[in-house]
This record gives C-alpha cells, sequence and structure tokens, in this order.
C-alpha cells in the first residue's frame, strides 16, 4: 500500500469514526440520558451540588478524553473504525487499550455514572446498567469470538494480558510478552 493510500484510507476511517462516535457513544452517553433526566438538577444544598458537580464533571471528561483518544487510535493505530462494519486492519493494543480491553466501553459507563451522581436519577442508574450488561453481552458473545479469529494468538496473548473490564495498574506491552515467549531456557 503506498502511503498516499494509507492516508486515504486513515482519511476515510476518520470520517466514518466520527459518523460512527456521533450515532452511538453519543446517542448512548449523551441523548438518551438527556431525554430521562432533562438534565435537571435536583434541588439540594449548594455544598452537595458542588460537590456532586465536581465528582461528575472528573468521571464525565476522564470519560470523553478516554472515548475520544480510543476513537482516534482506530484511526491511527489500527486503520479502521470501532464499528464493527467497517473494523481494523490491525488488533489496536496501544493507548488506554494497554490497561483495559475495553476502554471505549468503560468509559462510556464512566460518563453515564458522572450523570448519574450529577443528575441523582435511579432511572438513569437503571439505564446504565442496562447499557453495561448489553455492552458486555455483545463483547462476550460478538467481538471476543471474531477477534479471536482475525487476530488469533496476538488476541489471545492480549486477552490473558489485559482484563476485560478492569484496568491494570501498569500499561502491558506486548514486547514483554514475544521476549517471554522468545527465551531460551537455560539449563543443564
Amino acid at each position: 500500500m503506498t502511503g498516499h493510500d494509507d492516508l486515504v484510507n486513515r482519511a476515510t476511517a476518520g470520517i466514518a469514526s466520527a459518523a460512527f462516535f456521533c450515532a452511538a457513544p453519543s446517542v448512548v452517553a449523551g441523548l438518551v440520558p438527556w431525554l430521562l433526566t432533562d438534565w435537571v438538577l435536583p434541588p439540594t444544598a449548594t455544598r452537595s451540588l458542588m460537590l456532586r458537580g465536581c465528582l461528575a464533571a472528573v468521571a464525565v471528561l476522564s470519560g470523553l478524553v478516554v472515548l475520544v483518544g480510543a476513537f482516534v487510535r482506530f484511526v491511527g493505530e489500527g486503520s479502521g473504525t470501532p464499528a464493527p462494519f467497517a473494523p481494523t486492519d490491525r488488533l489496536v493494543i496501544g493507548g488506554m487499550f494497554r490497561f483495559v480491553r475495553n476502554p471505549m466501553y468503560v468509559a462510556v459507563v464512566t460518563i453515564l455514572l458522572g450523570q448519574c451522581v450529577l443528575f441523582v436519577s435511579t432511572t438513569l442508574l437503571i439505564y446504565t446498567l442496562l447499557v453495561w450488561a448489553a455492552m458486555a453481552t455483545f463483547v462476550r458473545w460478538y467481538e471476543e469470538p471474531v477477534l479471536a479469529t482475525r487476530y488469533g494468538q496476538q488476541y489471545e496473548d492480549y486477552r490473558h494480558n489485559v482484563k476485560a473490564w478492569w484496568p491494570r495498574l501498569t500499561p502491558w506491552s506486548p514486547a514483554d510478552e514475544q521476549s517471554r515467549w522468545s527465551e531460551k531456557p537455560t539449563g543443564n
């Protein structure tokens, strides 16, 4: 593939990823919570609102940073999109993917939980739990088998070292795994 072809593919992937961002996480973590809560704050004391607002801001902003970063990484590292209908050419395992296999889903749930804290909404909390359950089901029964088939041992090594939902404290490096397997046993 020439440099021009790669640039065109990345530009196409970027446009498709932006469209998918608007269609999926923006709806799940933005439009639906707005429809459920009208984004109306409950009447509470100012101190409580300030604390909830700070916690919510940290959750929502950190979730957005991780989410946008993951989408950008799909285009840059994988030359594709997060959308199942336009997958990457390469397994994306850099950035936040070195800490957790599903950073986009974790980010969406974090954004939703931040809104639950801010709006003190039981309805939004139930929605968040349903969203997480749907994502976990999709990952388990669709994404993982597809990735295992598409990327083989590379995905199995990644899956073995990076948990799906609970982030590692230190980033995983595929080079560590490769060097471990390539070491020759020393013996008698």
